[in-house]
């Protein structure tokens, strides 16, 4: 199975936006982007969302997806109380954002590396 696998809807994005909307979301090892990201004007973003979510593939890998999640709840609900933005300021999301354009940064990249941006 070649991973990550990328699906396109709407729909179900629209079903996970709770609290704000989600251009993608990764659950391993499938990647759920918006549908406006097929069309040929959006190609120049498409490879750095793809790169930004296989990021969360790896992160999921490596805490046994179910870890991640649980890990990537508890940072958020006590970002909500710290300044900035709760979202970017998951240290799962620090990575994956500082790295999105580095397309070989999977090909160098260590376990656990969201550490470094707790």
């Amino acid at each position: 199975m070649k991973i990550p696998i990328v699906k396109y809807n709407d729909k179900f994005l629209n079903s996970i936006s709770w609290f704000m909307k989600v251009g993608g979301f990764t659950f391993f090892p499938y990647i759920w982007l918006r549908e406006k990201y097929k069309e040929p004007r959006y190609k120049w973003v498409l490879s750095s969302k793809i790169n930004h979510e296989s990021i969360h593939i790896e992160q999921q890998k490596e805490l046994l997806v179910i870890f991640f999640y649980a890990w990537y709840l508890i940072e958020w609900f006590i970002r909500l109380f710290m300044k900035g933005n709760a979202y970017r300021n998951i240290s799962f999301e620090k990575e994956a954002y500082s790295n999105k354009d580095n397309m070989k940064y999977l090909e160098t990249r260590k376990r656990y590396s969201f550490f470094k941006y707790i």
